[in-house]
């Protein structure tokens, strides 16, 4: 049976190219496999052809199902599942590649598209290692390829088929005006029913959506470089490969670590938790297998250089790819779905993703443990004065730093494994920080001291004469900056707090003994200080954090004591300000005015205007945070904050909640009161200062002989202590009343001037209303962050030394080739 309007072509031909991938890799591994095995130079040859042919058309069928998938989606073919879950007809161009990723199938191949990039350098490079290195990396793609096929084997679902229609998925199954019910089948022209897709998650309508993923997966990817090395040389029981692998081990750590950074200024954008980094599991998922290869980078540097080390090297390798594995499990498997707002919850693919793991894991500690004891060692114990004993330190304490993460991310893995019910800390991100703020401080301090060491030995005398300067001006510097700054963090004790001022040393330590070590050692020498510009950054990296988060300030204290909603796990309404439209509040250092709002039909954003004036400058900035339309709910809107960013500091505001004028239903309370006396309303009380008798005004400054203006002069007085001045009014004129009433916007209030009950005592009669309708209102949480910027900054700089440390590595792999040719 046909259906009208139906596009089957893409689907079929990217369906077509998923299945060619599939097979076409399994013939790259095994040519691959073969031409490591061969023995004689002809046959090695003759599989090696066949093998890179091979991968060249992998590469063609990813790219052409790639393609299909992307036609699929920027033509709207909601006939098919994968363009009807993640986009839809208003969705931007730009966020269209976005969708092929949002979902587990693209971002698979995501993936698969970097390990062919890879691979075709690896063809070109890695010379008498390619074969060994691109079995490992073939067999890699066949198991993704696995991912996107959707086929059953003996009842088993392997993969999930990004090219499934609408009524092969089975989600109009239940909805009759899909289905023709005499026959019981789908209507012929049903897609004329079908008119729109969900559209792209609102918190994933983003910039950083388009940027930040490409480049997180090429981290991700790049882990296998160096396990492929590893495995290449277990498998060849050859252990040069090692000079090979350090600078991919460079290049993954600073991909995969600026992807990770690209995250957390992605949440600190577009994300309303308050923050950049939160120790989401899926965060830390990501972030161990970073620190495991930035450990293995450095024993493979002890190794290069003193040839100790080598079995950490393979055992770090092994497990920084292995993890990467394991936080796909994580993010993918949904065991994590009601831990992380990260996670995937789709199709379940635990079975698949677990044996994804082990296939690559076991094998790879198997040979560990079988080649281990011919693995050449030094049996001289490391000078406690030599640069390769505390680099060594440093990367068993990152591997512990790792471990920590990791095992405490695992909670919800061991009780899904093991049926017990271990709960989270209530203090998520206190228990995570309270252990890694000391290994903060251990490592900050050896980035600076390891520098100055020198494999084999160092003397005392030099070490004394270069790191004495540098401490102490580190020392100095640190002094001088915490008396002006002023870090006052008790929330976790004194002990913590002295735990940060600790740190805040080593990470200045580490800054300042790097950029001693180029200037006085290196003598600035631009080739050779990649190192040293990794860690200059690290140390600023480290710095941002301990100054931005222990001195974060909340600004919207509530002083109006007016809540428009209720508190919750995530959010405290004593931290949002509520603003109404028009009316300047005092917000501490701030005065802060809701200007208005606006819709942007096209970006489906509400926009809000927020006017800030420093009270003590005059100095004015505004915001514009604002609310994005979420297809998938009814009234659904996610909150996406903005930022002012000031050398020292960012002023961040997102809006919590809004709430638009609606009818006013309230009527007016009766109340007595007289001058000197107060009256009370839910939310405090009101005091009538003095009355005023023809006393001009903004609203009447002239008065005529017969007219007669009575002013009731009232301070409004609310539970948090905060005043607003009232004076309603009433003007008589030849014998009949105008009652003008007076507006309180900050508390909803109405008062007006009802009567005089009684001449002799001076008892008056008042009205007062209480709305929640008198204008449009939102609630406003303001973060202020010290010195954020010099976490930015030091992102940047650390992943231009990890770039100039590949550089120099491929250099010296050159020149060496150079002088043995």
């Amino acid at each position: 049976m046909t259906y009208t309007g139906e596009h089957l072509i893409p689907g079929e031909l990217g369906h077509l190219a998923s299945i060619v991938s599939l097979i076409i890799t399994l013939i790259a591994t095994i040519a691959f496999y073969k031409s490591n095995k061969a023995v004689l130079p002809e046959e090695k040859k003759s599989w090696l052809r066949v093998a890179r042919t091979a991968f060249i058309i992998e590469v063609v069928a990813v790219i052409t199902t790639i393609a299909c998938i992307y036609f699929i989606l920027s033509h709207n073919l909601f006939e098919y599942f994968y363009a009807w879950d993640h986009s839809d007809k208003t969705l931007q161009p730009e966020y269209i590649f976005s969708c092929l990723w949002e979902g587990q199938e693209g971002s698979f191949l995501l993936w698969t598209f970097w390990n062919c990039v890879l691979g075709c350098v690896l063809m070109i490079r890695a010379k008498k290692w390619e074969a060994p290195v691109m079995t490992v990396i073939s067999f890699a793609q066949f198991c993704l390829a696995t991912m996107i096929i959707g086929v059953y084997v003996f009842g088993f679902k392997i993969g999930s088929d990004p090219f499934l229609l609408m009524r092969q998925k089975g989600i109009l199954d239940n909805a009759p005006i899909f289905i023709d019910q005499a026959t019981g089948l789908f209507k012929q022209n049903y897609l004329q029913f079908l008119r729109d897709g969900q559209g792209l998650n609102t918190t994933l309508q983003n910039y950083w959506m388009v940027i930040h993923p490409p480049i997180l997966f090429l981290g991700f990817a790049s882990t296998i470089v160096p396990f492929a090395y590893a495995f290449a040389g277990l498998t060849n029981k050859d252990h040069s490969w090692t000079k090979y692998s350090i600078s991919w081990a460079a290049f993954s750590g600073g991909v995969l670590g600026l992807g990770i950074m690209m995250g957390a200024a992605w949440a600190y954008e577009s994300l309303n938790f308050g923050g950049y980094w939160a120790w989401d599991p899926v965060e830390n998922a990501s972030l161990v297998p970073w620190i495991i290869m930035v450990a293995g980078l450095h024993t493979n540097l002890i190794f290069k250089n003193s040839k100790y080390s080598l079995k950490t090297t393979y055992l770090f390798y092994i497990l920084s790819f292995s993890l990467v594995l394991y936080s796909t499990y994580l993010t993918r498997s949904g065991v994590l779905g009601d831990t992380s707002v990260h996670a995937f919850t789709g199709a379940d693919m635990s079975v698949q993703l677990i044996s994804f793991i082990l296939i690559f894991f076991i094998p790879a500690m198997v040979l560990f443990f079988l080649r281990k004891k011919d693995m050449p060692t030094i049996k001289k114990e490391e000078s406690l004065y030599s640069r390769e004993f505390w680099m060594f330190i440093g990367s068993l304490i990152l591997f512990l730093a790792g471990i920590i993460i990791i095992g405490k991310t695992s909670i919800p893995v061991f009780n899904k494994i093991f049926g017990t019910k271990i709960a989270q800390p209530e203090d998520v991100l206190f228990s995570y920080n309270q252990v890694q703020i000391f290994i903060v401080f251990v490592i900050g301090a050896l980035t600076a001291f390891g520098q100055y060491l020198k494999y084999k030995d160092t003397t005392k005398a030099y070490l004394k004469s270069k790191l004495l300067l540098p401490t102490i001006i580190a020392f100095v510097v640190t002094i001088i900056f915490c008396s002006i700054v002023k870090i006052d963090y008790t929330e976790h004790g004194e002990g913590f707090l002295i735990a940060i001022y600790i740190a805040v040393f080593s990470a200045f330590y580490a800054i300042i003994g790097n950029i001693s070590y180029v200037f006085l050692v290196l003598r600035g020498k631009i080739k050779t200080v990649g190192a040293s510009v990794a860690h200059i950054g690290f140390g600023m990296v480290l710095l941002g954090v301990l100054l931005s988060s222990s001195k974060k300030h909340i600004l919207s204290k509530n002083t109006t004591g007016i809540p428009l909603f209720e508190k919750t796990k995530t959010e405290d309404p004593a931290e949002n300000i509520t603003l109404f439209r028009g009316l300047p509040i005092d917000m501490g250092k701030y005065m802060v005015t809701f200007v208005g709002d606006s819709m942007n039909t096209r970006a489906k954003q509400r926009v809000f205007t927020i006017h800030f004036q420093d009270k003590k400058t005059k100095k004015e900035f505004t915001l514009h945070p604002y609310w994005l339309k979420n297809n998938r709910q009814a009234e659904g809107f996610g909150a996406t904050p903005n930022s002012k960013h000031f050398w020292n500091k960012d002023i961040y505001a997102y809006v919590s909640s809004w709430q638009k004028q609606g009818s006013d239903t309230t009527t007016f309370r009766a109340s007595e009161i007289k001058v000197g006396d107060t009256t009370f309303y839910s939310n405090g009380m009101l005091v009538l200062n003095k009355v005023d008798i023809n006393k001009p005004n903004s609203k009447y400054p002239t008065i005529t002989p017969d007219e007669m203006l009575m002013t009731l002069d009232m301070t409004v007085i609310s539970k948090e202590g905060s005043k607003f001045p009232a004076t309603p009014m009433v003007m008589i004129k030849k014998d009949e009343a105008k009652v003008i009433p007076d507006t309180v916007m900050a508390q909803g209030l109405v008062i007006k001037f009802n009567k005089v009950l009684s001449d002799k005592d001076g008892r008056l009669e008042i009205g007062v209303k209480e709305s929640n309708s008198l204008n449009d209102a939102l609630t406003l949480k303001v973060i202020e962050f010290p010195f954020i910027g010099i976490l930015w900054m030091g992102v940047i700089v650390m992943v231009i030394g990890f770039w100039m440390s590949v550089y120099q590595g491929v250099r010296k792999l050159r020149i060496g080739k150079e002088i043995t040719t």
